[in-house]
């Protein structure tokens, strides 16, 4: 119930503040030096995200100053589908791969909250199967891309209810943040508002991907 509540918050998520944000295109521009791609959480509103993505992409704005930095806002229904993770995670890994592929010098920052944490979870090769709104695998992003991943930033991430983590390639440069209380993260954690809180660590998760571009 709690974990529900707080997919339910997410619809009511701070309407007002949005004109406030810099809010990057949709779709990432031709090429860039820098590109956010960012999974929002279930019922998410904003550009790349209100909670997370937009003050992250904000922050990295500032932080990577004289480099041009675009976002791409992953293409899924961000619902309670048993699905919607999944076409999130082809969606990504589509995205990437074409990107790379057309823009060889561009460089990807993965930006996941909540549902879109599984969503990278996914895409980067670790299964966010039987976490709160998760699925299995259905695409990764392959070798040649993993390069020009420069960082990965997950907050609220479901598989850590599950007692999971990122491991392996991702591991060193991916930061996951789960606020105390975060009952989709942590498990027996019950604090609805934590996991409404991560606006707050935008300039941390900034700071993070900012070091490894």
């Amino acid at each position: 119930m709690r974990i529900r509540m707080c997919l339910a918050a997410l619809s009511l998520a701070g309407g007002a503040g949005l004109a406030t944000l810099s809010a990057p295109p949709a779709m990432a521009a031709a090429c860039s030096d820098i590109e956010v791609v960012a999974a929002r959480g279930t019922f998410e509103p904003g550009t790349l995200g209100f909670i997370v993505g937009d003050p992250v992409y904000s922050a990295l704005q500032k932080k990577a100053a004289g480099r041009n930095v675009t976002g791409y806002k992953v293409n899924y229904p961000a619902d309670l589908s048993p699905t919607s993770a999944a076409q999130g995670n082809l969606d990504l890994v589509n995205h990437v791969k074409g990107q790379a592929a057309a823009c060889p010098k561009q460089r990807f920052v993965l930006v996941g909250y909540s549902q879109g944490a599984n969503v990278v979870d996914n895409s980067i090769g670790i299964s966010s199967a039987g976490a709160v709104v998760g699925s299995p695998i259905v695409a990764t992003l392959p070798a040649a891309v993993e390069p020009k991943v420069a960082a990965v930033l997950l907050f609220g991430n479901p598989i850590r209810a599950l007692g999971k983590s990122v491991t392996g390639t991702y591991q060193s440069r991916t930061l996951d943040l789960c606020a105390e209380g975060d009952p989709v993260c942590e498990n027996g954690g019950g604090d609805v508002g934590a996991h409404l809180s991560y606006r707050d660590d935008a300039e941390e998760a900034a700071t993070f991907a900012a070091g490894r571009l």
